[in-house]
């Protein structure tokens, strides 16, 4: 008997193999997946994925973990010898503990999902990303996701309390905790966050939430340098006490999207564009007290113009234009890169990679974007005569320029497999070796997501 045949009688329907098995499951957002997993397996509960997990660890079968497939690292694909376990319909708020400040949410559930659950309890989940619509927590967790809330609340690891964890030999491991504060031994949910599926399924999570904002006020503004974009930052983190986001836009990444936004936004594309939002407390002066900001910075030369949301529409085509998604379907074979950096060389690291990437590839487009204000810099690159050798070649020009910075060759999307090779750019053969006898421990027979991360 086949494993896929053990699994389907011992799971029954939840199992699919052959033409049942979309194609969905062939690869993440960053399209490098080329085969569909040998079955899929849809479990609804924890004890479907351990009895799962239990029939491959006895085989030695490689399980891969599938969620709402947006990473950018290809830590989701499978190959044609793994089993994919999809965590799309597990799914679902468990519970809101108003008193605790607390969310209890099934992995697969979408982000976007557990958000409006948490502002419909009056609550604000602050882990917030592009991809918030399709993402799920699980893989949120998985990868220690930041995104743009980052500067205020933290990573996807500061909003989590407890977590539930399938291991790979089945057995479940339960410590849904409530507590901030709980100083007992080893901090075990640090273990699976950030893993990216390599050490355990992630089942559940305890997600911590914090007061709902009475409302927002954006910005969009012009500068002329990076200097002065570091200097605004420093002036907003001293000046708005409800500062929730800082993101940067260099001038061709801004021109890009403004245009395919059809957004006339300044009389000219400034050097840089930073979106500023601050989170409102309910006070009438809180207006009145960003525009004088904002004009205190104007008269004082760090920014060359600015503009504030007068609607949530208005915000909204702001964010628009940060978020880039036109980049996707008009950029052929768009490679998004993501590193972080000190704050203080992002700007000089910006310059001198472009000027790499555009000497090796004169026709290419090279731009930049980040949140700055936590060190994360992205970068878009595409170029029209794009081979199999282009993304390789363009991750050993930029991570070489991270490595001689001190940076690190992912901020927020994690290794996968598509970094896996430039690991040692920003980990020492110690940490390395750390990590493999960790794995080893939880994991001894290598069944998950095989060949990622190490």
């Amino acid at each position: 008997m086949t494993i896929v045949d053990d699994l389907k009688q011992t799971l029954g329907d939840i199992v699919l193999s052959g033409t049942d098995i979309g194609e969905r499951h062939r690869s993440d957002a960053s399209l490098t997946g080329l085969d569909l997993p040998k079955a899929v397996i849809r479990p609804t509960s924890s004890d479907e994925i351990a009895a799962a997990l239990r029939l491959c660890n006895a085989r030695g079968q490689a399980v891969v973990v599938q969620g709402g497939m947006t990473g950018l690292a290809g830590g989701a694909n499978a190959d044609g010898d793994a089993i994919a376990v999809s965590l799309e319909r597990f799914t679902g708020i468990e519970e809101v503990d108003a008193q605790a400040g607390t969310m209890t949410v099934r992995a697969g559930t979408p982000l976007e999902v557990a958000q409006r659950a948490a502002e419909d309890a009056g609550f604000l989940l602050p882990i917030d990303l592009g991809a918030r619509g399709s993402c799920q927590i699980g893989g949120n967790l998985a990868t220690n996701a930041g995104g743009i809330r980052v500067l205020r609340y933290g990573v996807t690891r500061d909003n989590v309390l407890g977590l539930e964890v399938v291991l790979a030999d089945g057995t479940i491991v339960s410590s849904l905790n409530k507590m901030i504060k709980n100083n007992t031994g080893y901090d075990l949910r640090q273990y699976f966050i950030g893993s990216e599926g390599t050490l355990g399924v992630i089942t559940r999570a305890v997600l911590r939430l914090r007061p709902l904002p009475a409302g927002r006020l954006t910005a969009l503004c012009a500068l002329d340098s990076y200097d002065n974009v570091v200097a605004f930052l420093a002036r907003c983190q001293r000046g708005l006490p409800g500062l929730s986001a800082f993101e940067a836009m260099w001038e061709s990444y801004f021109r890009f999207n403004a245009e395919a936004e059809k957004q006339r936004l300044f009389d000219e594309v400034p050097p840089f564009v930073v979106v500023v939002e601050q989170d409102l407390l309910g006070n009438e002066s809180e207006r009145d007290a960003f525009e004088a900001f904002l004009g205190g910075a104007l008269e004082d030369e760090i920014i060359s113009d600015a503009l504030i949301a007068q609607s949530e529409k208005e915000s909204r085509s702001f964010w628009s234009v940060r978020e880039g998604h036109a980049m996707d379907s008009q950029l052929p074979s768009l490679i998004n890169l993501d590193v972080s950096l000190p704050i203080g060389v992002i700007g000089r690291f910006a310059g001198e990679c472009g000027q790499a990437l555009s000497a090796r590839f004169p026709a290419a487009h090279v731009s930049f974007f980040g949140h700055v204000a936590d060190s994360n810099l992205h970068i878009a690159f595409s170029d029209p005569d794009s081979d199999t050798e282009t993304a390789h070649i363009v991750d050993g020009i930029v991570y070489d320029i991270v490595r001689r910075y001190r940076g690190s060759i992912s901020a927020e999307h994690g290794i996968g497999t598509l970094k896996r090779d430039f690991l040692d750019h920003s980990r020492s053969a110690a940490e390395l070796e750390l990590m493999r006898r960790i794995k080893r421990a939880l994991d001894p027979n290598g069944i998950l997501n095989p060949g990622k991360v190490l």
